[in-house]
Parts: C-alpha cells; sequence; structure tokens
C-alpha cells in the first residue's frame, strides 16, 4: 500500500497511518501468492476487493506511473488460477450435468481475475466454442470481509476528519458493495450482458458474445467464445496490423455513445475485458458491474461535457447549480473560474503532455471550496470515465478526449435538447396521462364522491357542535333554575 501511496504523492500523515492501519491487521491477510511482484502479492493477500482497486489503477499509468501500471496490468486477467477439478465440480454441483457428457472438450483456465476464471470449452451436441465464467471458491465469504475492513476503514475517515463526510466514505462502500454482489450472481450479469448485447447490436466495430442461458446459473455463466486479441497486448494488435488510433477513439466514443444514448453501459472497461476481434471489431466481456443513468442525469452530464468542450465555464458552473451538484449560496461566477483552471490548461495539449494527477488533485480543491458533496448515483459513470479515458490513452497515447467526445454529445445534445426534444417530452407525457384515461370518469366520480363524503363530515361535526352547545346550554339553565330554587 506504501507504494500505491507514495505514486500519488499522499501526504507523510496519510503514509504514515497507512503502515499503523497495515501493522494491525497484517495478521488477518493471506500469504499471497510467491511467483506474483511484491505489491500484486499483497493486493491479493489483502483481498479481491483491493484486487478490484489495482484494476482501476492499472488504467491510469499517467497517475500511478508507467512501471506500477505495468505491474497492476497482471491483476486484470493473470491472476492465479484455481484448479480446473474445482471448476468443474462447481459446474456439475450447479447445473446438475455431466461436463464430459454435456461438454466434448473443456479446457483448463485460460483467464484468471479477481471473482471468477475462465475456460474455453466446445458444445457437444451443436460443436460451438463457448467461454465457461466459474466463480472462485469461497468468493462471497472473502469480500464480506474485504468490506468489513472497508466500512472501517471508511468509519474511522469521517471520525478523524468531519471534513470527508461531504465525500460520504460510507455511502460510496455502500455502493461499491452493492455493485460487487451483482458480480458474484452470475444470472445477473448474465440478464446484464443480454441487455447489452440488445442495446448494442446495430453499432459497428462493437461486439457482445450471446448468452448460453441453459448452461448458466448463479456460480456459472456461458457465453459464446470471443476469438481476439487482449487489448492490454499492444504488441500483439501492432503485429495483427490494427489502427491503435482508431481503435482508442471507439472505445471512447462508444462508451458515451452508450451512457447518454442508452443510459446503460459497461461500468467496468478495463484493458482485461476488452479484446480486438481479428477483423478490428471492439469485443466487451465481463459485464458483472453495469452503469444506469436517468434521460436527467443523462442531460446534466452532456450539457456539463459540451460546456466544457465550448469553453462556456459559466454554463458548466450554471448546470452544476441547477442540478444541485453544488450549494446554492455559493457563488456562480467564482466556481466558472475555478472551472476554467481545470479546463484551460487541458485544450489543445496531447495527452501525453496532461498530469492527470495534478488536475486531480485540482478537482478534490475545487469539490472541497465548493462544498460539493459525493454524488452516488454518478459514481460509476465518473469512475468508468477515468478507466475508459486510461485504456483510450494506453492504446494511442496523444488521443485527444474533447475531440472525440464532441460529435457524439454534439449530436445527443441536437436530439435531447431544444424544441423538438421537448415536442417529444410532451408527446411521452401525453402518451402517460393517456392510459389513465379509461378510468378519468371512475376517478372523477371517486373523487367527487370522497369530497361529498368529507362534506358530510363537516357538517356531520357542526351538527354535532350545535347539538352539545344546546345540551350544554340547558344544563346551565337547568342548574342555575335549582340553585334559586334552593335559595327560595
Amino acid at each position: 500500500m506504501g507504494v500505491v501511496l507514495e505514486a500519488f504523492s499522499a501526504p507523510p500523515a496519510i503514509r504514515v497511518v497507512s503502515r499503523s492501519i497495515g501493522w494491525t491487521f497484517a495478521w488477518l491477510g493471506r500469504a499471497g501468492d510467491p511467483s506474483l511482484p511484491p505489491l500484486l502479492r499483497a493486493l491479493q493477500a489483502m483481498g479481491p476487493a483491493y484486487v478490484k482497486l489495482g484494476q482501476i489503477l492499472s488504467t491510469r499509468p499517467d497517475v500511478v506511473g508507467d512501471d506500477l501500471s505495468r505491474q497492476l496490468k497482471i491483476l486484470q486477467d493473470r491472476m492465479p488460477p484455481f484448479p480446473r477439478d474445482v471448476a468443474i465440480a462447481s459446474i456439475e454441483r450447479e447445473l446438475d450435468i455431466k461436463v464430459d457428457e454435456v461438454f466434448s472438450s473443456f479446457s483448463e483456465p485460460i483467464a484468471a481475475a479477481s471473482i471468477a476464471q475462465v475456460h474455453r470449452a466446445t458444445i457437444a451436441e451443436t460443436g460451438a466454442d463457448v467461454a465457461v465464467k466459474v466463480l472462485r471458491p469461497h468468493i462471497e465469504r472473502d469480500f464480506r470481509r474485504d468490506f468489513d475492513a472497508f466500512y472501517l476503514a471508511a468509519w474511522l475517515i469521517e471520525t478523524l476528519s468531519p471534513s470527508s463526510r461531504r465525500l460520504n466514505p460510507r455511502g460510496v462502500i455502500t455502493h461499491f458493495e452493492g455493485s460487487v454482489r451483482g458480480e458474484l450472481d452470475l444470472r445477473l450479469e448474465s440478464a446484464s450482458a443480454s441487455e447489452f448485447e440488445a442495446s448494442t447490436r446495430d453499432d459497428p466495430g462493437f461486439q457482445v458474445p450471446k448468452m448460453h442461458w441453459a448452461l448458466s446459473d448463479r456460480r456459472i455463466m456461458t457465453m459464446d467464445w470471443a476469438e481476439g486479441i487482449s487489448a492490454n497486448d499492444l504488441e500483439r494488435i501492432d503485429a495483427a496490423g490494427h489502427d491503435r488510433k482508431a481503435i482508442g477513439e471507439r472505445v471512447l466514443s462508444y462508451f458515451l455513445q452508450h451512457a447518454l444514448r442508452d443510459g446503460f453501459f459497461h461500468a467496468d472497461m478495463h484493458q482485461g475485458n476488452l479484446k480486438i476481434a481479428p477483423n478490428g471489431d471492439i469485443i466487451a466481456l465481463d459485464f458483472g458491474i453495469m452503469g444506469r443513468l436517468d434521460a436527467y442525469t443523462r442531460r446534466v452530464y452532456a450539457e456539463i461535457i459540451y460546456g466544457f468542450i465550448k469553453k462556456d465555464y459559466r454554463r458548466v458552473a450554471e448546470v452544476h447549480f441547477e442540478a444541485g451538484y453544488v450549494p446554492p449560496d455559493r457563488d456562480i461566477d467564482e466556481f466558472a473560474s475555478a472551472l476554467r483552471v481545470v479546463g484551460e490548461p487541458i485544450f489543445g495539449m496531447s495527452a501525453g503532455d496532461i498530469s492527470m494527477g495534478r488536475v486531480l488533485a485540482y478537482l478534490f480543491e475545487v469539490t472541497e471550496r465548493f462544498g460539493m458533496e459525493t454524488r452516488i448515483e454518478l459514481i460509476h459513470l465518473q469512475r468508468t470515465m477515468v478507466v475508459v479515458e486510461g485504456v483510450s490513452r494506453s492504446l494511442y497515447p496523444n488521443i485527444n478526449m474533447w475531440d472525440v467526445a464532441r460529435p457524439v454529445v454534439e449530436e445527443y445534445i441536437k436530439d435531447s435538447i431544444g424544441p423538438k426534444a421537448l415536442l417529444r417530452d410532451l408527446a411521452r407525457t401525453a402518451v402517460v396521462l393517456a392510459r389513465f384515461t379509461p378510468r378519468l370518469p371512475q376517478l372523477a366520480e371517486n373523487a367527487l364522491a370522497e369530497q361529498s363524503a368529507q362534506h358530510l363530515v363537516v357538517v356531520e361535526k357542526s351538527r354535532s357542535k350545535g347539538r352539545l352547545a344546546w345540551f350544554l346550554a340547558g344544563a346551565a339553565v337547568a342548574v342555575a333554575a335549582g340553585w334559586v330554587q334552593s335559595l327560595l
């Protein structure tokens, strides 16, 4: 962990606290695989959730450095596998089948990551080549242990640093835990894969393998085999004659299209989950973590990106205030100036000249200065945007994110914001209201009946009050009469 903190140039106090916590909890860890480099061995020993963190960092050599990034890429799909016999036993138990009867061939593990490993197999009945994904043994228990530690760390951070509460550490951990739990039930991943394949079917140059539902369950997922080169194997990509610049731009462009157009996107798009097909198509794999955006959030996100592209920092600031991302008591002009400091140095520079570490550090200062809280609904989007841009950079170091984003965002803006979009929204509203048309007479009668009943209750209450008043008055007269009579 000290290596990672050093890569981030973390303050000395944080490094001291990290070492103290590490010594305190070291006895809880495992030994790790001695064949791995020290950092990777440490992350593997700490648990699968820490491996996930390493996968994210592996996509950002501009933040952690080339050497550390190169080491961390091993975590994407080259973790130590578990035995083939264990995988076969799991498949036979979950699917109630005999592997050697259903498959004419079943390979040793060909890729192993933090949560599962993949085997190549051939279905005996059809001859189709498939990829069979099998969860690691005891993975659920391991993740529970990791998240207990994460929640403890989040509580310590919030307790020792009250200013960090605006970042909602525990809320972020809860969100992350929910995402990972989806990965631990491969039925949910199968559903996501099927939905993603349907929504991207017409995207040229982008493929999603089809599911085999009969051979999938909670701990097993089977889909078409996808032949291709891993996106982190740059030498083989070059040897195959692929245009890395075009591929890098397509990765970024399609991520934005899926997020804005569909509101449903792959939220774990590191190199280990992408292959390059022989024809140059991008093949997406591993759909355990997917992101969703509602229509309003997509429009806000598009307007923010478009404002940066147009260098309209005042409009970017206004969108943040309108969406409630910045407290209303802050100065909008000051916020626009702070955003200009972020945007201006990036434009006109090649990706290799931009220090994303410095940009991220300044963005953190801005969020603290203007009281911006972590938006849980945008965590997937923000995290994936960082990862995807890192993947695109690894394929083509001089990629310009803004140039790639411009046509995608402009198309979305043209289609989703303006008179045409307003008419379409009104039409959708009319359709929703039309569904209630057959019920309107009954709803009106019910409303009138309820109103009449309430009126009768009010009248009855009024009458009751009147009767009570007359009764009290009569009682008072009777008492007075009796008192007068007693005097006489």
